[in-house]
């Protein structure tokens, strides 16, 4: 080891994005402080060109989380030696409206059609929806190309589409080459691989700012796209295990990431200790409460929508507070 005391949690500024469907809930709920409008996503903990985070404080104050795993690649964990970029993407997104009808590619085909890119397999965990919220799912029925790609270009995909209800604390696993949408009306937390990539298979004939449609990317959606009918998902079985002062359930696991919702109360002076082992980096989502950190001889205090990267191998943490995080695991 390095020495842990080098190995401290990094509190990060996210990057914002200003896509039409946007609202301000990033700005009001979880005080982002940045001058877009709408604001539709934040993107937490990236080292993605189109959208970097920043490190608040500390030794690399002001750097972007990117130069600093060039410079310090072992903070990512033995389980990616060799590599000094994130895998995963992790963004908060207040749909206000609907999102486009799209299909993003898997590893295999980003490598081989757009330069080398990742794929983008992802995770929804809902922080809100409203009363009538919905999303899209795959198809409700098996389709051909010919039929979807026509059903595109006419307006008319939406009747092939599959809505699901959504609900606060839903979870949804949307793996590469799963049609989906997030509709009006929800606040998500999305985990994902490390990629933008998106082809869009319909976008409600909107405009944005300049007046001209969003494009399109038929083709290459239809050649990534399951045109299976799906069958509707399910929410999965969650068990709380509690320790004193914390509790914790697995939301999903993957071969890109592990997500789990972690409580923590300490208003009974129970410490509760948190640290990233040697085999992979840590990132912790704050998505309700606040409280504090201390390591090192330090204390950083946390609110609702911090997020703080945590180096394998890193320094021992106590965490105080009320709060529910996402500890997302690389």
């Amino acid at each position: 080891m390095d020495g842990c005391m080098n190995r401290k949690p990094m509190l990060l500024r996210p990057s914002g994005k200003d896509y039409l469907w946007g609202g301000q809930r990033l700005n009001h709920d979880f005080m982002k402080n940045l001058s877009l409008d709408p604001l539709a996503e934040t993107w937490e903990c990236s080292t993605h060109p189109d959208g970097p985070s920043f490190v608040v404080g500390g030794d690399f104050d002001g750097k972007t989380l990117s130069s600093v795993l060039k410079e310090h690649p072992e903070f990512l964990g033995i389980r990616h030696t060799g590599k000094c970029e994130l895998p995963i993407l992790i963004k908060l997104i207040d749909a206000q409206k609907d999102l486009s009808v799209q299909v993003h590619p898997d590893d295999g085909y980003a490598a081989a059609h757009e330069n080398g890119q990742q794929g983008k397999t992802e995770m929804w965990y809902v922080l809100d929806a409203a009363k009538d919220a919905k999303l899209v799912y795959g198809l409700k029925e098996t389709g051909s190309r010919e039929e979807i790609r026509e059903a595109a270009e006419s307006g008319t995909l939406l009747a092939k589409l599959q809505q699901v209800p959504v609900h606060k604390n839903d979870l949804f696993f949307i793996e590469a080459g799963t049609i989906h949408a997030l509709g009006a009306g929800t606040l998500v937390a999305e985990i994902q691989e490390n990629s933008n990539l998106t082809y869009r298979l319909y976008d409600y004939d909107r405009v944005d700012k300049t007046g001209a449609k969003r494009p399109l990317q038929i083709e290459k959606a239809l050649e990534v796209a399951d045109l299976n009918g799906q069958q509707s998902p399910k929410q999965p079985m969650r068990v709380l295990k509690y320790m004193p002062g914390i509790a914790s359930e697995l939301l999903c696991r993957c071969r890109y990431f592990e997500v789990y919702r972690m409580l923590v109360n300490t208003e009974r002076r129970q410490l509760v200790q948190y640290r990233a082992d040697e085999v992979a980096f840590r990132v912790l989502l704050c998505v309700d409460g606040c409280g504090s950190i201390a390591y090192a001889g330090q204390v950083c205090n946390f609110y609702r929508g911090d997020c703080f990267f945590i180096p394998a191998d890193s320094a021992c943490l106590t965490i105080h507070g009320q709060a529910q995080f996402l500890d997302v695991r690389g």
